[in-house]
């Protein structure tokens, strides 16, 4: 769709899908220059990756050509899992020590 809301045969290009990010993150008083059209590209494939959707099919939908690059968007999927501190960290439950 371009900003018309009229549906077209291309893409939106990044810069654009930016442009409405940011417009609405300022609507509702968040700090827009924390996020950009690759924040949401960044949150697909890492709630995509903790959803346990296989590496090819989200390269599928994102257009990474390689699971090293995927990579780099994954890693912090898997940030707090198995960590040391968010064990120590975590609410201990009644009765145990």
């Amino acid at each position: 769709m371009d900003r018309y809301g009229q549906l077209t045969a291309h893409r939106l290009g990044a810069p654009y899908v930016s442009q409405v990010l940011k417009a609405r993150l300022r609507a509702v008083a968040i700090d827009a220059h924390l996020y950009s059209a690759h924040s949401l590209r960044s949150g697909l494939v890492t709630e995509a990756a903790k959803a346990g959707v296989p590496s090819w099919k989200i390269r599928q939908q994102t257009g990474h050509r390689s699971d090293t690059t995927l990579a780099r968007y994954i890693r912090d999927a898997e940030l707090w899992q198995g960590n040391a501190a968010a064990a120590a960290l975590a609410p201990r439950r009644p009765g145990r020590s």
